[in-house]
């Protein structure tokens, strides 16, 4: 017995002086809510996510996104907004889900860091130390295929694979070459930020780069939050309607 558990311990030095030779990751368990500078009196301006790069879009994505943005804002103004994701019941997916207009939780476990948003309970897993796929061999999904890997104290994540339908970060419209970088750093001991840039030749111009912040908070459980079959729906112009009540 002696023997075998001297040959096991031995049999796991490599790994455990691998480990200790990259060091310990900064450690982002927990839920985390959105960090807005400003509210409450532990709000710092300077640790507040920077103000979004310009994102342009190339003919005809530009024109088609413009008359779309118009179009909210009338019916904004009418009282009778258009619809969206959230009102069909369908997920956000990448990136917006990471927009944290609710909470979302990290777990990070060996060889994957997974996180949770509150709202529609979505899940997406980020595969640390994994070679990523090729461009066109992952199926298309909300999420797409996330992998990752530490950079010192910085998580750097590469997602590929999102649908076509899925709009991105306000509403942005992309094709099935989009590729979405992520680095993860704290900001703070209990600011988190993730610094966005999103790639598609076919619709942008150029990169496009954007941050979101979030500021952890100890001993919050989230809630459950399932979409329903609401009241809500959409009518054939749109317009997000509500049904009345049945008698």
């Amino acid at each position: 017995m002696r023997t075998i558990a001297l040959m096991l311990s031995l049999a796991a030095l490599p790994v455990l002086a691998q480990t200790q030779s990259k060091g310990n990751p900064p450690n982002l368990n927990g839920a985390w809510a959105v960090y807005r500078a400003g509210r409450g009196a532990a709000a710092d301006p300077k640790l507040a996510a920077p103000a979004a790069g310009p994102m342009l879009l190339k003919s005809p994505y530009a024109d088609a996104y413009k008359k779309r943005q118009a179009a909210e804002r009338e019916a904004d103004q009418r009282g009778e907004p258009l619809g969206n994701r959230g009102t069909l019941c369908i997920p956000y997916g990448m990136p917006q889900m990471m927009s944290a207009i609710y909470p979302l939780e990290i777990l990070q476990t060996p060889g994957q860091i997974t996180i949770i948003t509150e709202a529609f309970s979505e899940v997406r897993r980020i595969y640390l130390d994994e070679p990523q796929a090729k461009m066109g061999e992952v199926a298309p999904g909300y999420y797409g295929h996330s992998v990752g890997h530490w950079d010192g104290d910085m998580l750097m994540v590469d997602t590929i694979g999102i649908k076509e339908e899925v709009l991105g970060f306000r509403s942005m419209p992309h094709s099935d070459q989009v590729r979405i970088t992520e680095r993860f750093h704290l900001a703070a001991p209990d600011v988190l930020h993730d610094q966005v840039t999103v790639e598609d030749p076919v619709t942008l111009e150029k990169p496009w780069t954007f941050t979101f912040a979030y500021r952890r908070t100890p001993n919050y459980h989230l809630l459950e939050y399932v979409c329903e079959n609401n009241r809500e729906y959409l009518d054939d112009n749109g317009v997000t309607r509500l049904k009345l009540q049945d008698h």
